[in-house]
């Protein structure tokens, strides 16, 4: 069994990557002025179902009890692992790999186009990449670790009973 404090790491961490995801792109859809392009709402969902998610996780760290089924952590894991994984990549791949001094690329980049300040944005939407491989890395991290404790608990079998009776009578 996983220590409970590697766990409550991870989900601290998690929380963290979250909240700063949720900060910067939300400050840039704040300052934009002429709407945002999809992936900067979808990475603010992202970070928004990551939030929600963690506000079940968490407890159900500190003490399984609270959770209603261990599959369900696995489960929130699992959707948190692939919607970091595709918020990343896409916003990796929107963002491209240019330097936010260059002016010409702010101008005419999608993600960064839609500020006053397109530097500012720039360098937003390259933190809120990188924060979203980290959230990415310690949700995966979390999955492993959700399968690895639940593989004992959690019943995949349906309710019929194979086999003859537990006990005899006398």
């Amino acid at each position: 069994m996983v220590s409970q404090a590697l766990n409550l790491g991870l989900r601290g961490l998690q929380f963290l990557w979250t909240l700063l995801i949720m900060a910067l792109v939300g400050n840039m859809i704040a300052t934009s002025y002429a709407g945002d392009p999809s992936i900067v709402n979808y990475t603010m969902f992202v970070s928004v179902f990551a939030m929600l998610s963690l506000f079940y996780l968490i407890p159900t760290t500190l003490k399984p009890d609270f959770s209603f089924h261990p599959a369900l952590t696995v489960a929130l894991d699992a959707i948190n692992t692939l919607l970091f994984l595709c918020g990343a990549i896409a916003l990796a791949a929107y963002l491209g790999v240019h330097s936010c001094n260059n002016r010409s690329y702010t101008l005419t980049n999608l993600v960064t186009n839609g500020s006053v300040d397109t530097e500012k944005r720039c360098r937003e939407a390259q933190a809120s990449t990188a924060f979203l491989w980290f959230g990415f890395a310690a949700f995966a991290a979390s999955l492993f670790f959700s399968i690895v404790s639940s593989r004992g608990s959690v019943n995949m079998r349906g309710g019929i009973r194979r086999g003859g009776p537990s006990m005899s009578q006398v």
